[in-house]
């Protein structure tokens, strides 16, 4: 029986991806502090519509933010995406596997029947030369 081991795999948490996690969260603090630090300032934060303003150091922030999720969720992704299609392999290969055994039980299953049978047809046989025998015995 053939047994496959498990590939050695990086560990998901790279230094690159701890990095780049770090570096979006430090993104996302200044985010928070830029746009609360923004809303305090009386007399700022809203248009002449009533609306929230944004001005460009806030836009800029969030321009970055939005940049570093998507760096790092490019990762995050692909290596989904490998997952995946690994897991749709082990899946086709189990399938297959299954359908292999499948055929391999229903062949020992006919052959079991096809013993049995020949095992029936010789006790019978040897039956019937027994009592042929005992007949002759006592002729």
């Amino acid at each position: 029986m053939n047994a496959t081991r498990p590939e050695k795999t990086e560990p998901l948490e790279s230094e690159a991806n701890l990095a780049a996690v770090t570096e979006v969260e430090a993104g996302i603090r200044d985010f928070v502090r830029n746009d609360v630090a923004y809303l305090r300032r009386p007399g700022v934060g809203t248009a002449p519509s009533g609306e929230p303003a944004l001005d460009t150091t806030a836009e800029a922030t969030v321009n970055s933010v939005n940049s570093l999720i998507q760096r790092v969720a490019g990762t995050s992704l692909s290596e989904i995406e490998n997952l995946v299609s690994e897991l749709e392999a082990l899946r086709d290969l189990l399938h297959n596997e299954g359908q292999r055994v499948q055929r391999e039980i229903a062949g020992y299953a006919q052959l079991s029947q096809a013993a049995m049978k020949s095992t029936r047809m010789i006790a019978d046989n040897v039956a019937q030369w027994k009592r042929a025998a005992e007949s002759v015995r006592q002729s």
